[in-house]
């Protein structure tokens, strides 16, 4: 069954035209009110003035020798002049309006207030910033200064066109180099990569492995020494007076300029599969000073040269 009645209607009216409305209209209540009770004030003081003057009610009643209408027309006079006040003087200064214009204040005030707290914090942050910054930089001079006190060296592996390394593992596999590496490190603290420290199967033996990650709760076997950069990596190995970065390939681009000696294992192919290079080497700083090469044979796929870098 299908009902048929009034459809409600939607009001058009946003809310702040609907509060001055029913404000408007709540004033207009306001004054009528007051006119009603000023219209009723006068009838009623002529009625207690006759009521007295001419029909003789409390004639003879006296207050410090006025009559006694006198002081009831005073009080409803007051009366009024309260109504009169509330009306048109209390209500612009402690009305809606008023009390509106005082909230907004109070929120102009509290957003000041946050404005500040906010300028405060973000000073903070930055005096933050700013001694985080002289603390790496303390930290970066202290690797170098160490460094001047010790021997740091790159031992490397690298096709001619500086391939190190595919999919975290190396392209060829040449033993002399691997007891070449051995014997360069034996006793020393190798510096790496978490990717480098992770391609091994387990860490070496007689060395101090220094793995550089930004993974935090890094696990690794005892023994084993975790840090968050190159620069707390050499100040780990600082009794060291040889230690060596073995990789990999962003560590290599790191460390290329601050190292003294280069161990380069060139390997004479190249490799065009490879994703991991090591840097280009500028021959301007480095000078060769011994080179020794090995030719390719059944235990060397292969040839291969081992060649010393001191920088100059």
């Amino acid at each position: 069954m299908i009902m048929f009645g009034k459809k409600k209607q939607v009001s058009t009216i946003d809310k702040d035209q609907l509060e001055l409305i029913e404000n408007a209209q709540k004033r207009i209540k306001q004054k009528k009110r007051l006119y009603i009770h000023f219209v009723l004030f006068l009838i009623g003081a002529v009625f207690l003035i006759l009521a007295n003057t001419v029909l003789g009610i409390g004639e003879m009643f006296k207050i410090a020798g006025i009559d006694w209408f006198v002081y009831a027309i005073v009080a409803w006079l007051f009366i009024f002049m309260y109504h009169f006040v509330n009306v048109f003087i209390t209500n612009k200064f402690m009305g809606k309006d008023w009390e509106k214009q005082q909230l907004e204040k109070l929120v102009r005030k509290q957003q000041k207030g946050i404005d500040k707290l906010t300028e405060n914090f973000l000073k903070k942050e930055s005096k933050i910033a700013k001694k985080q910054a002289i603390s790496d930089t303390k930290t970066e001079t202290k690797a170098l200064e160490q460094k001047n006190t010790s021997e740091l060296t790159i031992v490397v592996a690298a096709g001619e066109q500086n391939a190190i390394g595919k999919d975290n593992d190396l392209i060829w596999h040449l033993s002399d180099d691997l007891k070449h590496f051995k014997a360069l490190t034996n006793g020393h603290h190798i510096i790496m990569g978490r990717k480098t420290f992770e391609s091994f199967p387990k860490p070496l033996p007689n060395r101090t492995h220094i793995v550089i990650t930004r993974q935090k709760d890094y696990k690794v076997p005892s023994g084993v020494i975790v840090v968050n950069s190159l620069a707390d990596a050499i100040d780990a190995a600082r009794y060291d007076k040889q230690a060596f970065i073995i990789g990999g390939g962003e560590i290599y681009k790191q460390a290329l300029p601050l190292v003294d000696k280069l161990e380069i294992t060139r390997v004479h192919s190249t490799f065009g599969d490879a994703d991991t290079f090591f840097p280009e080497i500028d021959l301007s700083q480095w000078q060769e000073v011994s080179k020794t090469t090995h030719n390719a044979d059944e235990k060397h796929a292969h040839s291969f040269s081992f060649i010393t870098y001191l920088r100059t």
